[in-house]
């Protein structure tokens, strides 16, 4: 029996907006790995799906605001470029991660490290994957992020509204279950305390569903979906996976 896939009784009936997609991975991890998710979603969308690669060095310096602002600036140039090719002259925004949180902010009109993207002057849409959006523990600028643009900040915009969907993966830390990896069972519980204070809390292996759906947003929540293909063998970007969030939303 499939895994069972849950979602609220608000999830519009309109489907995702057809028009190109810009997918921002996460924290360290290779543009290899996203090489399914934009092969499966050219297939669900029929668009163009473009990966902005990012190398360690550039995330590693987003430790500082500088280091967010760089990669922000090529999200920016990557946007702009892509919705110039858009019938709608919008894209669709897609994160994993801590590029969720990254996307987040280049939506807003800044002043950011003395930049203003505005970003949903070329983006419609944001769905993130797994992002921690919250915790108790959280990282300077994800703080700021949190504090300055909370919730689906911009969803009632009266010039630009955005959809914001958020995903959260489930899975069963024990080994028996195979939902998850050995680095999970060791990372969970101390992931998970410092994000909602319970270390026996549901997640991805990595981020807990709390902190992962995006107040205002519209939620997801996929069962047996780790956070990455370290956390356990089916995650967000797994072909099977991104066909599951995909029809969710739609």
């Amino acid at each position: 029996m499939p895994p069972l896939d849950s979602t609220t009784a608000a999830t519009p009936s309109r489907p995702l907006p057809t028009q190109p997609i810009l997918v921002l991975g996460g924290f360290l991890i290779g543009a290899e790995a996203y090489a399914p998710m934009v092969e499966r979603l050219e297939q669900l969308s029929g668009q163009r799906v473009v990966l902005l690669p990012v190398s360690r060095l550039e995330w590693l310096l987003t430790v500082l605001p500088l280091g967010w602002a760089r990669l922000l600036d090529r999200v920016a140039s990557a946007a702009a470029e892509l919705a110039a090719t858009s019938a709608s002259g919008r894209i669709t925004l897609i994160g994993h991660s801590s590029g969720g949180i990254l996307l987040r902010l280049f939506l807003a009109d800044g002043p950011f490290e003395g930049r203003r993207y505005g970003g949903r002057r070329f983006a419609d849409t944001l769905i993130t994957l797994g992002s921690p959006h919250t915790a108790l523990k959280a990282t300077a600028m994800r703080s700021r992020v949190a504090r300055e643009l909370p919730g689906a900040f911009f969803g009632h915009d009266r010039q630009h509204p955005v959809r914001y969907a958020a995903v959260a993966g489930v899975i069963e830390l024990e080994a028996a279950a195979g939902q998850a990896s050995a680095t999970a069972r060791r990372l969970a519980p101390t992931a998970y305390r410092n994000s909602t204070g319970d270390a026996n809390d549901r997640g991805d292996g990595l981020v807990p569903v709390g902190s992962a759906l995006l107040e205002g947003a519209e939620p997801v929540v996929l069962e047996g979906v780790a956070h990455g293909g370290a956390f356990g063998p089916q995650w967000y970007g797994s072909a099977a996976v991104v066909e599951r969030w995909w029809s969710s939303l739609s």
